[in-house]
């Protein structure tokens, strides 16, 4: 067993791969519970557990992204870690959307952070924010705005020398908005937010066959795929039966999918 984990034998499962992966994942699942005859686990908390183990793939994107700058900055990274922080650039990337911000109110110089209802999606993060003059026929870039604490920008508006510019913006976030800085960046398309969305909920869609049995049928309107790379799925699998675990009260299902988080190689492989 790698990394000298012992799990038992009928754990032992190999991914098939196709375009569907929620799918993928569902089928990998239910045969790690069913080999040792633990239950079923409904549509809906499989889909309920996908959502949660998606997330946590997606957290992680950032927090070892994070641990691989503060090892650049302290020099203590190579060329395996510069390998590292690509693919996870790469991963991280996936979500990332460039929208136009609404304004609060008409000439103002307050706008609606990204929202379903203001851009289609929520935003997990906002990495820029980049003004421009649209007082024209075309938009002019101006600048990209810095951010600033509250506890800060009221001294820095009214300083002589640090006061932002057309050029220099500023912009502070507060609940649902952001107030951008001079006021006169105030007209609807002069302010373009770069942000890094939520992944989409995931949902194993199904018919109900004659015995009752749930059959997977992607053409179904609220179907949706996992958003993470293919190579994150072996994650998403042993995720997902740590809460399947819990829910079935089988502590066992709990520690395999820990031990397998651990480990470089899963006991499960995945295969085209």
């Amino acid at each position: 067993m790698t990394g000298g984990t012992s799990v038992p034998s009928f754990f032992l499962i190999i991914f098939v791969k196709n375009k569907q992966m929620i799918n993928s994942v569902r089928n990998t699942v239910l045969s790690v519970l069913n080999k040792n005859n633990y239950g079923y686990i409904s549509p809906s908390d499989f889909n309920l557990y996908s959502k949660q183990a998606q997330m946590e793939v997606f957290e992680e994107y950032f927090s070892q992204y994070n641990k691989i700058i503060n090892m650049e900055n302290a020099r203590m990274s190579g060329t395996s870690y510069a390998n590292s922080k690509k693919t996870i650039e790469e991963c991280i990337e996936i979500f990332s959307k460039t929208s136009s911000l609404t304004q609060v109110t008409a000439a103002t110089n307050q706008y609606y952070l990204p929202s379903v209802s203001t851009t289609g999606f929520d935003y997990y993060m906002i990495n820029k924010v980049l003004c421009y003059d649209a007082s024209g026929m075309t938009r002019v870039y101006k600048g990209e705005a810095e951010k600033v604490n509250h506890s800060k920008i009221t001294m820095l508006v009214n300083s002589m020398l640090t006061a932002p510019t057309e050029e220099y913006p500023a912009y502070e976030q507060e609940y649902d908005r952001m107030t951008v800085y001079p006021i006169t960046i105030n007209l609807p398309g002069e302010v373009d937010a770069q942000y890094f969305r939520y992944p989409k909920d995931p949902k194993w869609t199904y018919i109900t066959l004659s015995n009752g049995s749930p059959a997977f049928d992607q053409s179904q309107v609220d179907y949706q795929d996992f958003e993470v790379p293919l190579e994150d799925e072996y994650k998403l699998v042993v995720k997902i039966l740590q809460y399947c675990g819990i829910s079935i009260r089988e502590n066992e299902v709990v520690q395999f999918g820990m031990a397998q988080e651990q480990m470089q190689e899963p006991s499960f492989t995945a295969k085209q």
